[in-house]
């Protein structure tokens, strides 16, 4: 295959992840490093090697370094936090090192991007709180999708934000789509059987977070319910519940503030502590 051939394979599966598709990592030589290309034969800058999660790669950097590159590529793509680029250092054995101080200074380099779909909000509730984590989620530049079982809650006129919005059997909407490491899934609905129905349906298909509104005693009913049904207990250790963090929310409004805080620290590897905490914490004594 020629390298005209290979570069648009690869911009082919960079478009198809944007759109929704499996999200792809792409590695590029952005140094070559010190005499010979740090010692690794073939190392040109500009060449490429996209990576699937499944393993499969388009393209190539050099015989004596694909397979390493592949495994860290990989990696990257099943990691949560997302790191959307990363940078690799390769000394002239080949080694790959994701720390400057850890490289030698004639070290080659490498950027990994991640490309994926944007982040999709999935909120099942149409309700006050529904709308508000929508509307939040929007701002902060997800794509929201809405599910309920009444339209007079889920419509367009309520829900303008939204790119999709789905009316009627929940379960079905919910097992009709395809479920990533790009989706976060909000169960904020009017009651616990829908939100135990949601949960079902939702726990353990590989989305980001998966959280859920309510008491500390109604949830724990609820993933009991699930764990007597065969839901494993890895899955459900996974579900956050009761949803969002402890900032004293009381009103939609800030209980959605709480829902998409929770969200973003997930999402960008936050620790939720405050940050005038950790600049207390870096002063001197």
């Amino acid at each position: 295959m020629s390298d005209h051939e290979q570069a648009a394979l690869i911009v082919d599966a960079i478009q198809e992840a944007l759109a929704g598709g499996a999200p792809v990592a792409v590695a590029t030589v952005t140094s070559a490093g010190g005499s010979g290309g740090a010692g690794l034969a073939g190392l040109v800058v500009g060449a490429k090697l996209l990576v699937r999660a499944e393993g499969a790669a388009i393209g190539g950097l050099a015989p004596d370094l694909d397979a390493a590159v592949l495994a860290q590529a990989r990696e990257q793509l099943a990691t949560l936090p997302r790191i959307a680029v990363q940078t690799l250092w390769i000394a002239a054995d080949g080694a790959l090192t994701t720390r400057r101080s850890q490289a030698p200074d004639d070290a080659a380099t490498l950027m990994v991007e991640l490309y994926e779909a944007p982040a999709r909000l999935l909120v099942v509730g149409g309700g006050h709180v529904g709308l508000a984590v929508a509307t939040l989620g929007e701002l902060c530049g997800m794509e929201v999708a809405v599910f309920d079982d009444r339209e007079e809650f889920a419509n367009r006129e309520r829900f303008p934000m939204a790119e999709h919005i789905h009316v009627g059997d929940t379960a079905a909407a919910l097992d009709a789509i395809a479920i990533g490491p790009s989706d976060y899934f909000v169960l904020v609905s009017r009651g616990h059987q829908l939100d135990e129905l949601a949960l079902r349906h939702s726990v353990g298909r590989g989305a980001a977070y998966v959280g859920m509104i309510g008491s500390r005693r109604r949830t724990l009913t609820v993933l009991e319910h699930l764990r007597e049904s065969g839901v494993s207990a890895e899955a459900l250790a996974a579900v956050r519940t009761p949803i969002g963090l402890d900032i004293g929310a009381e009103t939609p409004e800030e209980i959605a503030v709480s829902i998409l805080a929770e969200i973003i620290m997930v999402r960008r590897g936050g620790t939720g502590a405050l940050m005038s905490a950790r600049r207390r914490a870096a002063e001197p004594s």
